[in-house]
């Protein structure tokens, strides 16, 4: 007999398909239960490890023994006129097409019960918003965050929010890829204008929460969700997505992409597609495409992105190198060269390292960004930031904030940018209304409602701008900045204890300083003022010299207002960007140095236009 024949009559072959058929049926199972029982990522590998060494050993078992009547048995002691390898090939058909039907089972159950209605895991922990912060805080705000309803956003069934992906890979510090692809994959549908999509923050506001996708829709007043998970290792990808009808919760569409890394902008693409489709969204233009490049490049792209939004001493350096090292792999990468800039910005404001050092790199990273890309919006609008709160160049910073709201229209960042440009120059009813757009795209982001605030202040209407700081600290309690000017409000409305108490609050040492020399004066206690204005001069004269300025003049002290204003043209202090209506300098603008000094900046044109009751020429 032929080795051949011979193999066949051990049943080694059927064997051989009974076992793939149950080892890939064991795979399909092991791949279901590690994201669902939160197994570790190598579990899966480890079974298919354990699958693969013992099929050689299942192979020589077939070979060396048989199964008789008494039981398993050496096959050379088999008398082969006793043998029964013909009933046992008959029972491996059973089990093979038992398995089969098995398999076949399962598949159709995943593919078409499971799959368009599974909950994601890690989804119900996409989350809630500032209303569950409320809960921690209203002992110190009776007010709730103001809720976004239909009549602030013009109806449109076509309108989506992007949730932020789960990060199933085992690796937690993985965190920053799945952020990062939910982000792009929302500023890649932001740019279809026949879909209205919830923005950024507000979207991610929902984060490692537990809250109903009918709820996140309606507070963000869109009619689609789409969310989904990420697990990577190594160069290996599984990316589940699924668009979620919120009415009613029906599936329109879900997928799994199992490809490596280097197809990751290929899957976004195909996801802005599906989702087009899923909505029946006629195309008045070329679908969106992603801005690709060098898969690793990009890796460090959104590491450093989601290390650099983390704004500290520790995390902006980090950000930075990751930056550079992505640009060494892509020098034509225009996003990273954009967002080079804005972090050694970032580094010159936190005090890493000094402000026109930070500036001079950060004019570089600009200028190779628009050599990449001149049509790359956020490198305009980190130009036109480093204009105005470095140069002094307003009117440039603010075309600059301008043409990149008219690439990207829509961007309710870009609209924020603007509306803080328009307050920059004194106009603020256009600043407001420009806040109050971006607000109906990002309900959600804190630092727009605390800059609306500001603005509310800087016009007179202080029951606008109480409400604004209440719901911005409702929001986010720790915000920099936030208590401090909810009590400079509550000074304007002459509640100087509740004044004094959210300034006792302010976590920032800049400010809460500055906001107890301000109120303490206005209370009385000169001694008390002067203790806090001297420790601000003590620890923050470099770099804080334009609050400085803001106390003396709160204090009507105008040549030491002027002394340290001056000085904040030394120190390149930011905050001169706040001059124009800032109500404790306005009682400056009857001196004589004060046109001067606003001619100096570029800024006398618009003070001139502005009413007096906004802190303009008194008539």
């Amino acid at each position: 007999m032929s080795f051949f024949a011979e193999l066949k009559r051990r049943n080694v072959f059927k064997v051989a398909v009974a076992y793939i058929i149950v080892a890939w049926l064991l795979l399909q199972v092991s791949d279901t239960l590690v994201p669902a029982l939160h197994l570790p990522e190598w579990f899966n590998s480890g079974v298919a490890f354990v699958l693969i060494i013992g099929f050689p050993i299942a192979m020589i078992f077939a070979w060396a023994f048989e199964m008789t009547p008494e039981g398993i048995k050496k096959e050379k002691d088999v008398d082969r006129s006793q043998s029964i390898t013909n009933v046992t090939s008959q029972k491996l058909n059973n089990v093979i097409i038992g398995v089969l039907v098995l398999a076949l089972v399962y598949f159709a159950i995943d593919k078409f019960i499971l799959a368009p209605g599974r909950t994601l895991p890690g989804s119900d922990q996409i989350s809630q918003q500032a209303s569950d912060h409320t809960a921690e805080t209203n002992e110190k705000s009776a007010l709730t965050p103001v809720e976004v309803t239909p009549d602030s956003i013009e109806a449109n069934n076509k309108s989506i929010a992007v949730l932020p992906f789960v990060n199933m890979s085992s690796d937690p510090e993985q965190e920053y890829f799945s952020d990062g692809l939910s982000e792009e994959l929302l500023n890649l549908l932001v740019k279809i204008p026949e879909l209205h999509v919830a923005a950024r923050t507000s979207s991610f506001s929902f984060k490692g929460q537990s809250i109903e996708i009918p709820e996140i829709a309606s507070r963000l007043n869109v009619d689609h969700v789409l969310e989904g998970s990420v697990r990577k290792s190594g160069n290996q990808l599984r990316i589940t997505a699924q668009l979620i009808q919120a009415d009613n919760g029906y599936h329109l569409w879900s997928e799994t992409y199992d490809r490596q890394l280097d197809n990751i902008f290929q899957i976004q693409d195909e996801i802005a597609h599906a989702v087009v489709d899923a909505l029946k969204i006629s195309l008045l233009g070329e679908a969106p495409k992603v801005r690709e490049t060098d898969s690793q490049a990009y890796q460090l792209y959104l590491e450093g992105r989601y290390i650099r939004l983390q704004v500290s001493a520790t995390t902006i350096p980090r950000a930075i190198r990751l930056y550079q090292r992505a640009l060494e792999i892509d020098p034509n990468y225009a996003p990273a060269w954009a967002e080079l800039a804005y972090a050694y910005m970032w580094n010159g404001g936190i005090g890493e390292m000094p402000i026109d050092e930070a500036f001079v790199l950060a004019d570089q990273a600009i200028a190779k960004a628009l050599e990449s890309d001149p049509d790359y919006a956020m490198a305009y609008f980190v130009r036109g930031a480093s204009n105005i709160f470095n140069k002094y160049n307003f009117k440039a910073g603010v075309e600059d904030y301008q043409h990149a709201l008219r690439l990207d229209p829509g961007n309710a960042f870009l609209i924020g940018a603007n509306a803080t440009g328009a307050r920059v120059l004194g106009r603020l009813n256009e600043s407001l209304e420009m806040y109050g757009t971006a607000l109906e795209l990002d309900p959600l982001m804190p630092e727009i409602r605390s800059w609306q605030g500001l603005v509310y202040m800087y016009a007179g209407r202080q029951d606008e701008a109480e409400t604004a700081y209440q719901t911005t600290l409702a929001l986010s309690p720790e915000l920099s900045g936030g208590h401090y000017r909810l009590g400079r409000t509550l000074i304007n409305k002459g509640d100087l204890p509740a004044a004094l108490a959210e300034m006792e609050l302010e976590n920032s040492d800049v400010y809460h300083s500055t906001g107890l020399a301000m109120v303490h004066h206005a209370l009385g206690d000169i001694e008390a003022s002067q203790e806090a204005l001297d420790y601000l001069i003590e620890k923050h004269a470099d770099d804080a010299a334009f609050q400085i300025a803001e106390v003396y003049g709160f204090r009507n002290e105008p040549d030491k207002a002027f002394e340290w204003l001056e000085q904040s043209l030394v120190i390149r202090d930011s905050g001169i960007a706040s001059l124009l209506g800032d109500p404790p300098l306005r009682d400056l603008r009857t001196d004589t140095r004060w046109q001067p000094f606003l001619e100096k900046l570029g800024l006398l044109e618009f003070w001139l236009e502005m009413p007096p009751e906004h802190g303009g020429p008194i008539q």
